[in-house]
């Protein structure tokens, strides 16, 4: 069911519990930012506002380099902020999301939610045993029934994950670890857009009881390479140096085998 509700009067409580790790956006659009926006910078995690402190991420021990910088956010952080800062120009009609996430086991919450003008969430990724894309364009398509379900796939066993989410056209494909490949329709209109009027919430939804908790490490935004490119500039550059990978040049091949050396070099 469809929430409405006037953001600019409501003040978001509670969010990520937990460490925050990686939640990256990518597009395809030439419409979208020229450059990487790294949201967690836009967010200014980096100065641990209140309820934000810097712990050790996934990777204590990274040959070569220093260990992985994560952010653990209690209960009393409130981090919420208008779209526009966040997405700057038009939110691209096909785009992806990435992130690493290590969620409390059991758990069942929004990662990501982006909100309109009038309180309407557009898109929003919920973690779980079954996650769920949630994704309504400028006409309310597709309904909340036929928002793309993956029920083969459980991210809250406690586990670390890496994962994929890419919307082209009319289809939404999730991968995760590389060891899952998945997609779904996404029954939305031809010319679907998502309005950067509004707000964009992290680790809930507006009125949401439900707070993300555990590990999730970047977040940016990025146009004009495929999700396969896009995911190796965000996660293959150490792994590639330790393992002696020269990044390919194809769609499913790069993003897979990217996984793979992400998956077992250890960190």
């Amino acid at each position: 069911m469809r929430k409405e509700v006037e953001t600019s009067d409501r003040h978001v409580r509670e969010l990520f519990i937990g460490h925050l790790i990686v939640i990256d956006v990518y597009s395809f659009s030439s419409s979208f930012v020229a450059d990487p926006v790294d949201v967690l910078k836009a967010l200014d995690f980096h100065s641990s506002p209140d309820g934000v402190r810097k712990v050790t991420g996934l990777c204590a021990h990274r040959r070569g380099s220093k260990p992985d910088i994560a952010f653990r956010i209690g209960k009393q952080a409130q981090i919420s902020a208008p779209s526009m800062q966040l997405f700057p120009g038009v939110f691209p009609e096909d785009f992806s999301v990435m992130f690493t996430i290590k969620p409390k086991a059991g758990s069942q919450s929004f990662l990501l939610s982006v909100y309109n003008e009038k309180g309407v969430q557009q898109l929003g990724v919920e973690v779980g045993r079954s996650p769920v894309f949630l994704y309504e364009d400028q006409h309310g398509k597709p309904s909340p029934e036929e928002y793309p379900l993956f029920r083969s796939i459980n991210l809250v066993d406690g586990k670390w994950h890496r994962v994929a989410i890419s919307v082209e056209k009319k289809s939404v494909t999730i991968i995760v670890d590389c060891k899952k490949k998945l997609s779904r329709p996404l029954k939305r209109s031809d010319g679907a857009a998502i309005n950067t009027d509004g707000i964009t919430v992290f680790g809930t939804r507006i009125l949401d009881e439900e707070v993300f908790e555990g590990d999730p490490l970047v977040i940016r935004c990025e146009e004009g390479k495929s999700l396969a490119e896009s995911w190796n500039a965000a996660f293959m550059e150490s792994s590639a140096k330790e393992n002696q990978v020269k990044t390919p040049r194809t769609h499913a091949s790069t993003i897979e085998q990217g996984l793979e050396a992400q998956n077992t070099s250890g960190c």
